[in-house]
């Protein structure tokens, strides 16, 4: 008996009909090393020769399972491709964003004060905005819609920067520096294309930066896989961080524009592919609402009971077990925070 053609390990219903005695849990049976090349990727075919996060559901007696999903794991482990999501992402926006302050100068005739003030407010969104992507993630759509969204964001705002580089009436004309003139300043609608490029890119930075990092940690249950996760994932950052600042800087610099950021643009496309296609392998995670609810609803409930007279009485309060779980240690409230 073999696998059916397009069925994958984490399908619900193919699992449910191979073991009719055991209900099938999506969450226990999708994550592990076989997501990690889809999320961050590494440098050579890997192999991991740790054991995998959860154990296969054993087979009923008297039916002989296609294909384990123990070999399934192993098995996929030696072919998967070597460029995935964080060192696409990675590579796309260390490629504009480390040269910004050059094309903003040599390209759009921008001061070089100005310059330098409006990338520190690119860099300071790009700190502030994976604060409220982890805040949507966590609280409505989850990580996987997020990274989705906003990867298309950053291919959005790498393409018009593209278009920017390599259409001549998308930007001022290069500044004479022995005529009599002075530069030619951006027009609005130049200025309005770029900003608008620059913000979607931001976007998109912001969205995958930390998102991505969380949903390949909801993969693992062994704290130990987490911290392997961890250890490949922010190699691969920096590799492809590493990468950006060099040869895609080098390109923009010596070769054109427009091939940095058309390299940009595919690394974009390649990441975001390769994260899609593993889509089937990641285990779902429910947004569990926003923690900031949960919070203000102590603060009103706080304010609504200022005035209120406090029992001296325990058993008018929760109270805890002791060390055994056995016993309830009686406990009232003390004056340690007033």
């Amino acid at each position: 008996m073999s696998m059916e053609e397009g069925s994958s390990p984490c399908d619900g219903e193919t699992q449910a009909a191979q073991l009719p005695s055991q209900a099938f849990d999506r969450t226990q049976q999708c994550g592990g090393w076989i997501t990690f090349p889809f999320i961050t990727g590494s440098e050579i075919f890997s192999f991991h020769p740790t054991p995998p996060a959860r154990a296969p559901l054993p087979p009923p007696p008297g039916v002989l399972l296609p294909m384990n999903i123990h070999v399934y794991e192993l098995a996929c482990s030696f072919a998967y491709p070597t460029d995935a999501t964080m060192a696409g992402l990675t590579l796309a926006a260390g490629g504009w964003i480390n040269n910004f302050i050059v094309f903003l100068i040599g390209e759009f005739n921008v001061k070089s004060i100005e310059a330098a003030q409006l990338w520190n407010v690119v860099n300071g969104c790009t700190s502030m905005f994976p604060v409220l992507g982890a805040i949507v993630a966590d609280s409505f759509l989850g990580n996987f819609t997020v990274i989705c969204i906003s990867s298309l964001f950053s291919l959005l705002g790498i393409i018009l920067l593209l278009l920017c580089s390599t259409i001549d009436s998308l930007r001022p004309p290069p500044c004479d520096q022995n005529g009599p003139t002075s530069c030619i300043t951006a027009s609005r609608l130049q200025l309005s294309i770029l900003y608008l490029a620059i913000t979607l890119a931001t976007i998109g930075l912001g969205g995958t930066r930390f998102t991505i990092g969380a949903l390949g940690a909801d993969q693992f249950d062994d704290p130990r896989h987490q911290g392997s996760f961890f250890n490949w994932y922010l190699f691969t950052l920096y590799t492809a961080s590493a990468i950006s600042a060099t040869a895609v800087v080098y390109v923009e610099d010596n070769v054109s524009w427009g091939w940095g950021f058309g390299i940009c643009a595919a690394a974009n496309v390649v990441g975001l592919a390769i994260f899609v296609s593993g889509s089937r392998f990641y285990r779902p995670v429910k947004p569990k609402g926003s923690p900031f609810t949960g919070l203000a609803r102590v603060v009103v409930a706080a304010v609504q009971k200022r005035n209120l007279v406090v029992s001296s009485k325990s058993e008018d309060y929760y109270n805890r077990a002791d060390n055994g779980g056995v016993n309830l240690v009686a406990a009232t409230p003390t004056g340690a925070f007033k």
